[in-house]
């Protein structure tokens, strides 16, 4: 009776939150609402964008050309969603979908592609992805597996940036990042193709764009590995599915197709003419990260001198000059960086610590806060936790050290210890594990330093009701590194008659080694 009384009660709550697809109309569980859905697109929209790369702003004509054709098949689609259309500043050739309906395209795609109603194959997949709910229908299958409705416990996972990001940044990553089942890829090409025929596209061009991505794939560009085909991977089947799709729609239609070759040509060839300098800034990226900084540098001068507007590039420069501890010159680039782009989260992140580096404590902590405001990491919160520390406010410090330490990596450890040294000796009792017991009439407690931190000594405090009489004891504990074990005697003798209650021990000061 109680497992069918169960099982009643979850197919009632099941059924109450099924919804009919908008896209593909079938029934379909719906734990996030499209309010929801909507709310979560415009929360990390812009920390996501932030953490591929931020907009790319050098053609601002081309930007809006995305989203004209971004629009006109919004205008077509199944789910009126407040769409948006960016294009990020990465040569990665990559696009995504936010659910809600916030799209970015790399520009290391468009340049890939040959025709406006390529765009519109990529643009109206894409569309899909957000109309149908497949990224939202992703984190409920997350969400049903943990067993609990708690977006805040999706972090980002397998991603360049899970080791520094923090807060919204890291959702808005892992829906980014997640690879799509073959379905929903299926059910993408195929609604996208009927939004691009809706909206007077060429629906072959979807044909063309998967025969060119099959054909990358299988050369293996380490690019397009990190990029589209991570999320978004090709096929042959999906090559074919298309060809039959566009020939069902084209079928008894006498109609002139727009392909739009000449006006995709006309509207990237100034993204396409910088093609040298975005090269030669790849180039320096993968030169510094394998230690060769001289080959870098030539490699990032070329950069500029190709395209003198670009901000990424004085960026990277100023990043490569803080490594050598040249922070005057790093400065004066990370100046220039945010002259051209105000907007990039990574110029006031470099700018801030070369400031820090400097003794300029004041101006570092204005760039610290913007760089978190455009992108929240851990590098930037654990460098403001020692200019609080600095100052004298041990509370800020012990924020920002919390803060940090939700991340992964190097830098999430070190604002961990951090933290922990500040919040050991104002909370001790949180850092020790401790028992008590009686032996020869002798009560011990024993106590294990559970913190990462060495404690150079210690007050243990017993307490209990013995004869009905309330007692206290302070006993000192010496040096005890992390991990160690140490017995503490309380002093208290017992006879056999005595009667012992509510009998505790706790660690109520440490002091740390200097």
């Amino acid at each position: 009776m109680n497992r069918l009384f169960f099982i009643t009660i979850l197919a009632s709550l099941l059924l109450s939150g099924c919804i009919t697809n908008p896209v593909t109309g079938r029934s379909e569980l719906a734990l996030i609402s499209q309010g929801q859905e909507i709310a979560m697109g415009e929360q990390h929209y812009l920390p996501t964008q932030q953490s591929e790369g931020g907009q790319y702003r050098l053609d601002a004509e081309l930007t809006n050309y995305v989203r004209e054709v971004g629009n006109r098949l919004a205008a077509v689609s199944d789910t009126p969603l407040p769409y948006e259309f960016v294009v990020l500043n990465n040569s990665t050739p990559n696009a995504w979908a936010l659910p809600g309906g916030k799209i970015a395209i790399n520009r290391g795609l468009l340049v890939t592609l040959e025709s406006e109603a390529e765009l519109a194959a990529v643009l109206g997949h894409e569309i899909v992805h957000a109309a149908a709910r497949h990224g939202a229908r992703s984190l409920q299958r997350s969400l049903l597996l943990q067993g609990a409705i708690a977006l805040t416990a999706i972090a980002a996972d397998g991603n360049d940036y899970e080791n520094y990001i923090m807060d919204a940044a890291q959702l808005g990553t892992h829906l980014i990042t997640q690879r799509y089942g073959r379905g929903a890829e299926l059910e993408s090409d195929y609604y996208g193709m009927q939004y691009m025929a809706r909206a007077g596209y060429d629906p072959d061009a979807a044909i063309t764009l998967q025969q060119k991505f099959v054909k990358l794939n299988q050369g293996r560009s380490t690019f397009w590995l990190d990029g589209l085909f991570a999320s978004h991977p090709p096929s042959q089947q999906r090559v074919q599915k298309n060809h039959e799709t566009a020939a069902e729609m084209k079928m008894g239609q006498d109609k002139s197709w727009q392909v739009g070759r000449d006006r995709y040509r006309q509207k990237i060839a100034h993204l396409k003419s910088r093609a040298d300098a975005y090269a030669a800034y790849d180039q320096a990226v993968t030169l510094a990260n394998k230690k060769e900084t001289s080959a870098a540098k030539n490699r990032i001068e070329q950069a500029i001198s190709l395209e003198p507007g670009e901000a990424r590039f004085y960026g990277f420069k100023g990043n490569l000059l803080y490594n050598e501890q040249r922070y005057s010159s790093a400065i004066f680039q990370f100046d220039q960086a945010i002259n051209r782009d105000h907007a990039y989260y990574e110029y006031f992140l470099g700018r801030g610590m070369t400031r820090s580096r400097l003794g300029n404590h004041q101006q570092a902590r204005q760039d610290l806060e913007r760089s978190n405001e455009l992108l929240p990491t851990a590098i930037a919160a654990n460098e403001l936790g020692n200019l609080s520390l600095r100052a004298g406010d041990r509370s800020m410090a012990k924020q920002y050290y919390a803060q940090a330490s939700g991340a992964g990596g190097s830098v999430g450890q070190i604002a961990t210890n951090k933290y922990v040294k500040l919040d050991i000796t104002d909370n001790p009792a949180r850092y020790f594990d401790v028992s008590t017991e009686e032996q020869n009439g002798v009560i011990y407690a024993m106590v294990i330093n559970d913190s990462s931190v060495p404690v150079q000594s210690g007050v243990v405090q017993f307490s209990a009701v013995i004869n009905g009489r309330e007692r206290q004891e302070h006993a000192s504990i010496g040096a005890l590194g992390p991990g160690q074990v140490v017995r503490i005697s309380s002093g208290w003798r017992l006879a056999d008659a005595d009667l012992v209650d509510r009998l505790s021990a706790q660690v109520v000061s440490v002091s740390l080694r200097p």
